[in-house]
């Protein structure tokens, strides 16, 4: 955790500055903004700057918007004023903290900002087989590459193996490859001299030189122009980058680690990702199963989030109602870890009774998640019948074969017609074995209203 502590306050900042080093923070000062940007220039680099309240926070906030240095400012005062607070605020800060400071609040505000602390939250054996693999090769320097579907957790596990490296105490810098304008990205990796182009005011040192002695997480690596791949190539096998307009190269000692939610061997084929990079960068491949591909992480996940954020918001830990769980567990999450913390997260604040109920159980337009999808039915079964088949060891076929009938037909609403479908066997079929159950005393799903007539006798 890199902190940036931006003027004096009568030496009160001084007073934070020695707790949050206490808290394992690095700490650099500066007396003014101008001062502040040349540190951030310089590639020193900052994960939260801690600002006087009386200097000006919109100047700041600008320049460094300009400059598209991302750290986030949190306003310091030595009063309660909650005018000079929200000021603050409006001016581009995203806290405000009255000083002298409380040791309390300013880790709780470390932990926030930096976030360094995430572990691995997870159950299934799929998932555990990944951090596994992570935990054996993050001692080494070898260049990893992440690859999952959008909101599984890829910068959660590359921070994983970022702390468990051997440059776990350097920096973790994240760039991500999608959002920064292709005619920006260089002068954002590799840095610029000043007069370099347009606007470069003065020398700026790029994300690889920032990451010197840690690690650099190139984040959405697929989306990098070919012309800037070649330079990448290179910075990653000689260790020496150029900086836009500078007149000779600059070595870097910096570990790689990439993510992908595309198939990069895929896009080799189409000509527009460099096989020879992905070789570089695919030295250990880290794949991150879909949320829907490890269904025992629903549950485990789902009690860390609800913890999370009532704590955040000072509320009573809810546990959720047993329709809570199977709304959670049957839901397809195509936004994966990311959509499920959302949706825990209303939860949360929503939620009013002993429990969290289905009520608070909403997707992101507001309707509740069991009827989010109402329209997929097949889908939901499909799914509810891959997770009864996960464990079969020491059942009889026939015992397989009735739960997952009578799973799949639960998930269908009785509809006979959809279930027969998805467990590709006929009507008849379906109707015998359904009577053979009924026959045993097993209670059977009444048949849809909107399908499945010819089988209301069969229960």
């Amino acid at each position: 955790m890199r902190l940036l502590i931006i003027g004096t306050l009568g030496g009160q900042l001084t007073v934070a500055s020695k707790i949050a080093m206490d808290k394992g923070a690095s700490v650099t000062h500066a007396d003014s903004v101008e001062q502040a940007l040349a540190v951030l220039r310089s590639g020193r680099g900052a994960d939260l700057l801690m600002v006087d309240v009386a200097l000006d926070i919109k100047e700041l906030a600008e320049r460094l918007a300009a400059e598209r240095i991302h750290a986030p400012i949190v306003a310091c005062g030595v009063t309660n004023d909650a005018r000079a607070a929200v000021a603050a605020i409006h001016a581009g800060a995203k806290e405000y903290i009255p000083l002298p400071p409380d040791p309390d609040l300013i880790a709780a505000v470390l932990a926030a900002v930096a976030d360094d602390n995430r572990d691995m939250i997870y159950r299934d054996e799929s998932m555990a087989k990944v951090v596994k693999l992570a935990q054996q090769i993050a001692g080494s320097d070898a260049s990893v590459l992440i690859t999952g579907e959008s909101g599984t957790g890829k910068e959660v596990l590359a921070r994983f193996v970022h702390n468990r490296s051997q440059r776990a105490r350097k920096p973790f810098i994240t760039v991500n490859c999608a959002a920064i304008p292709e005619n920006l990205l260089e002068s954002e990796l590799f840095g610029h001299e000043k007069g370099a182009f347009t606007g470069a005011l003065a020398r700026r040192i790029g994300k690889f030189e920032e990451a010197n002695g840690g690690t650099l997480l190139l984040d959405e690596i697929s989306e990098m122009d070919a012309r800037l791949q070649a330079k990448l190539l290179r910075a990653i096998q000689e260790r020496v980058i150029d900086r836009v307009g500078g007149a000779r190269p600059v070595p870097v000692d910096i570990r790689i680690i990439a993510t992908s939610n595309r198939n990069l061997a895929e896009a080799v084929r189409e000509g527009i990702f460099r096989e020879d990079l992905l070789f570089r960068l695919n030295v250990v491949n880290l794949k991150i199963p879909a949320l829907r591909e490890r269904p025992a992480d629903i549950g485990e996940l789902a009690d860390y989030f609800i913890k999370k954020y009532a704590q955040a918001n000072d509320l009573p830990p809810r546990p959720l109602s047993a329709e809570a769980k199977r709304a959670l567990s049957i839901h397809r999450w195509p936004g994966n870890v990311r959509e499920l913390e959302n949706t825990l997260h209303r939860a949360v604040l929503l939620s009013t009774g002993p429990e969290i109920g289905i009520d608070g159980i909403l997707s992101a337009d507001g309707t509740r998640l069991d009827q989010a999808r109402g329209g997929d039915i097949a889908a939901q079964a499909a799914f509810a019948a891959e997770q009864v088949t996960r464990n079969l060891v020491g059942r009889t076929v026939a015992e397989v074969e009735r739960d997952l009938i009578l799973e799949t037909l639960k998930h269908c609403l009785g509809n006979r017609t959809h279930a027969a479908n998805i467990l590709g066997i006929s009507i008849r079929t379906l109707r015998n074995k359904l009577n053979e159950y009924a026959g045993d005393g097993l209670p059977v799903p009444p048949p849809h209203n909107g399908g499945g007539s010819e089988l209301r006798g069969a229960a």
